[in-house]
């Protein structure tokens, strides 16, 4: 049984990259940050999520890189969480600069201190045009980095990388995993506001699927 680490935000995505490790016969290990984002209530489902499931699970904080980091909607109250469909002018505000690459060489520390061989993240193919820490080629350089990066080389492994979002979510009704255990929302308030273009995301992911959302949505 191999030893892996999964950067688990609590989101749809990386709930079903945790659950295919599980499937696939892992020893999971998951990993959540507290970069200072706006829907933080994603760490508190994390945590649910994986007390469930049983799964090992650190929160870090790491809000202080906010110091040096500027310009995300998702870490700023000052800037409008863009609303609607998928934009690549519109979603720019939600890149947080270098934010995959932060997460990855933590995560890869810890997976070198657990003796771990993979560090598994939920990029896809819907976020190749907006978020340039999920495309192919960085998956790629970031993976031969660390494979020499320390004395122990670390796959990372992305298992949807070329699916979008519907696609995830198939793979995940085909586990019958209960998606009222993920958050997704921008706005971390009582309920999905189904109206930021995360929550209109999830929600035509799942038309596509033929099947409901079970979270609760303000509208």
């Amino acid at each position: 049984m191999a030893k892996v680490v999964v950067i688990y935000s609590g989101g749809m995505d990386s709930f079903t990259v945790l659950n295919r490790a599980l499937r696939d016969g892992h020893d999971v290990y998951a990993l959540s940050f507290n970069y200072g984002q706006r829907h933080v209530k994603e760490l508190e489902v994390a945590a649910q999520a994986t007390a469930k499931l049983g799964v090992p699970h650190k929160i870090v904080d790491i809000t202080s890189i906010n110091s040096l980091l500027a310009g995300s909607s998702l870490t700023s109250t000052e800037i409008a969480i863009p609303e609607g469909e998928y934009q690549e002018d519109s979603m720019k505000s939600t890149v947080v600069p270098n934010r995959n690459m932060i997460l990855l060489s933590l995560a890869i520390g810890y997976a070198v201190s657990l003796e771990a061989s993979a560090v598994y993240y939920g990029a896809h193919s819907g976020d190749h045009a907006i978020y340039p820490d999920c495309r192919p080629e960085f998956v790629k350089r970031m993976n031969e980095v660390s494979q020499i990066a320390n004395y122990e080389p670390i796959d990372i492994a992305v298992p949807y990388l070329d699916s979008d979002k519907a696609g995830i979510l198939a793979d995940g009704l085909s586990m019958n995993l209960d998606y009222s255990d993920t958050w997704t929302c921008y706005n971390g308030r009582d309920k999905a506001c189904g109206k930021c273009s995360a929550c209109v995301e999830r929600l035509e992911a799942f038309a596509a699927n033929h099947c409901r959302d079970p979270l609760a949505y303000e509208d």
